[in-house]
């Protein structure tokens, strides 16, 4: 069974909140998640596995064009889509500049989101290593973040060092990467993230 789609809602009106995730609920395979605020997300943003994010341009402290900036600044690969108001325009083709996939004008179609998800999940699926292994989706950045290394020929001692965690974290991410990973051994989990395309950089 391929796992849900995350679809990460961040917008400070409540109610867009809730008809957007009433929305998506319908659709098999998106599982979507709402935050009142840019910087609520950010905070919860390294626990996230990759989805798909929907933000409101135009919202109180950190907007639309900052959280694009604060996500590429963590190197994250989950698309970003910018919903806009018709006088925000000009910001919407700020934030495409920015690194935004796409924008959407309010007010919208639901088959126009609809298809800009649609469109944007197979985008990932036939660029992003992961596609070979679907589980992979499932996985933390810092679990995704252990796992090059493991790949890489790191132990336990060196993924500590690399990432700023104890050995005993590491070992926590490992059995859970094993287990979301559905792998018997670590040589098999390896061996999956050689197909993917990991482990090409020399352990340090």
């Amino acid at each position: 069974m391929q796992p849900e789609r995350p679809i990460y809602i961040i917008d400070d009106d409540d109610e867009v909140c809730r008809s957007l995730t009433r929305l998506l609920q319908t659709m098999k395979g998106l599982a979507p998640r709402t935050w009142p605020s840019s910087d609520a997300f950010l905070v919860d943003l390294d626990l996230l596995a990759p989805g798909t994010v929907i933000t409101d341009i135009c919202m109180p402290g950190t907007d639309g064009l900052m959280l694009i900036a604060a996500m590429r600044a963590r190197a994250r690969p989950d698309p970003i889509v910018v919903v806009t108001g018709h006088a925000d325009v000009p910001l919407a083709v700020q934030a495409l500049k920015a690194g935004a996939a796409d924008f959407l004008e309010k007010p919208f179609e639901t088959d126009n989101l609809l298809a800009v998800i649609e469109h944007l999940n197979q985008q990932q699926v036939a660029s992003h290593p992961r596609a070979l292994h679907p589980q992979m989706s499932a996985l933390s950045k810092r679990e995704f973040e252990v796992f090059e290394c493991l790949v890489e020929g790191a132990t336990n001692k060196q993924i500590a060092y690399r990432l700023a965690i104890s050995p005993r974290t590491v070992e926590i991410y490992r059995a859970n990467l094993m287990a979301k990973m559905q792998a018997n051994s670590l040589s098999h989990l390896v061996r999956m993230g050689l197909e993917a395309g990991l482990g090409r950089q020399v352990p340090k």
